[in-house]
C-alpha cells in the first residue's frame, strides 16, 4: 500500500471512524501538536546518557499513541472507552495523571534547587525534552480551545498539563547529571595521565613530612589548632597530622578538602566560585562524595603533573587557606616548579 493516499489533497482528513474533519481543525491541532511532543522527545531518547529516562521516554511515546487514539475517535463520550484498532479499548483516567506525578516526585526529590529562570539547553537531551515541553503546553492550549466547542476528557486536561512538568523535570535533571557526568570524565582522565606519569606522580614521604612542618609552623604562628593532610594524586590519604585542640569536626573537613582538590585540580575555594547559582558547576558538590567547597585545599602539581593535594581545617576560611598555601609553597621550594 502507498504511503499516499491522495485523501487529504483537498485539506480534510478523517478521524478514527471515519468521520472527515478539516485538517486544520482543533481536535487535528491537539493530537497534531502531541505528535510534534513525541517526535521532540525521539531526539531526547536518543541522546540522554540515563537510561531511566530513556526508558520514561518510551512509556510516554506508548501513551501518546492512545491519547492521540482517544483524540482521533470523536467527541468525549462520558465513561466510555475509546475504541481503538485492534481491539485496544482506552480513556485517560485518573491514574493515568498519578503515574505522571509520581515520576515528577521522584525525579524531584534528586534535583538540585535552582532559583533562577532556565536556560535551555544545558544538554543535548534536555534541549530537546524543554521543546517537547514547548509544544505540550501548545497541545494543552489547543486542548482548552477544544473544551469550548465540545465536552473533553477531565483527565485528559490535566493529563496534558502534568505532562508539561515532567517534561520541565525530566530536562533539568539530564542536563544536572551531564555536568556530573563531565566533572567524573574530567577526573578519570586525570587519574589515567597521572597513572602514565608514575614516576613525577609519586609523592614521598619526606616531602609530605616538610609539608606538615611548614603548615604546623604557620598554624602555630596564628595560634590556631588545626588539622593538616596530604593525599595523593588520587585523592587517597598520604598523610594526616591533628595539633593538639584541633575541633573534631576538623579531622573530616581536611581530607575532604584535600580530596576535592585533588579529584577537579583546582583551589577549593576557586571552586567555590564557579558552583555558585548560574555557574557552570552550580551543585557538584550534592552529586559527588566528599567533594567540598570550602576553602582550605590546593593541588600539588610537579613538571606539569598532579601529585597530590592538601586540605587544611580548623580556622577561619582565610586562616586554611594561608595554612595550605605554606605547605604548598614549600612543596614548591623543595621541587623548584612552580604550581598551578
Amino acid at each position: 500500500m502507498s504511503i499516499y493516499t491522495k485523501g487529504g489533497d483537498k485539506g480534510e482528513t478523517s478521524l478514527l471512524g471515519g468521520v472527515r474533519v478539516p485538517k486544520d481543525s482543533l481536535r487535528i491541532e491537539v493530537y497534531g501538536t502531541l505528535d510534534e511532543v513525541t517526535s521532540a522527545l525521539g531526539l531526547a531518547r536518543a541522546t540522554t546518557g540515563s537510561d531511566d529516562l530513556c526508558r520514561e521516554i518510551i512509556d510516554l511515546q506508548g501513551e501518546f499513541i492512545d491519547i492521540m487514539g482517544e483524540l482521533a475517535s470523536g467527541p468525549y463520550d462520558g465513561d466510555n472507552p475509546v475504541q481503538l484498532p485492534k481491539g485496544r479499548t482506552f480513556r485517560t483516567a485518573p491514574q493515568h495523571v498519578e503515574r505522571l506525578e509520581q515520576v515528577i516526585d521522584r525525579l524531584q526529590a534528586e534535583r538540585i534547587p535552582y532559583p533562577h529562570f532556565v536556560k535551555p539547553g544545558g544538554s543535548q537531551a534536555s534541549a530537546a525534552m524543554d521543546m517537547a515541553r514547548t509544544f505540550a503546553r501548545r497541545a494543552e492550549r489547543r486542548l482548552i480551545s477544544l473544551g469550548r466547542e465540545e465536552p473533553i476528557n477531565p483527565s485528559l486536561a490535566k493529563y496534558f498539563n502534568r505532562l508539561s512538568d515532567l517534561l520541565y523535570m525530566m530536562a533539568r535533571i539530564d542536563e544536572q547529571r551531564a555536568v556530573v557526568r563531565s566533572v567524573e570524565q574530567q577526573v578519570r582522565g586525570e587519574c589515567h595521565r597521572n597513572e602514565s606519569n608514575t614516576s613525577k606522580a609519586v609523592l614521598g614521604l619526606r616531602e609530605t613530612g616538610r609539608l606538615m612542618e611548614a603548615g604546623i609552623s604557620c598554624a602555630d604562628s596564628m595560634e590556631v589548632p588545626m588539622v593538616l593532610t596530604v593525599v595523593d594524586a588520587a585523592g587517597q590519604l598520604v598523610e594526616f597530622r591533628r595539633m593538639d585542640g584541633a575541633l573534631v569536626i576538623s579531622t573530616t573537613l581536611a581530607p575532604n578538602k584535600a580530596y576535592t582538590a585533588a579529584a577537579v585540580r583546582m583551589a577549593t575555594h576557586e571552586l567555590a566560585g564557579l558552583a555558585q547559582p548560574g555557574g557552570p558547576l552550580f551543585g557538584i558538590e550534592t552529586n559527588i562524595p566528599k567533594l567540598t567547597l570550602i576553602g582550605g585545599g590546593l593541588p600539588l602539581m610537579r613538571d606539569g603533573v598532579l601529585v597530590g593535594a592538601v586540605g587544611v581545617s580548623g580556622g577561619s576560611v582565610e586562616q586554611d587557606i594561608d595554612v595550605a598555601q605554606s605547605m604548598a609553597n614549600s612543596f614548591r621550594g623543595l621541587n623548584g616548579d612552580l604550581m598551578r
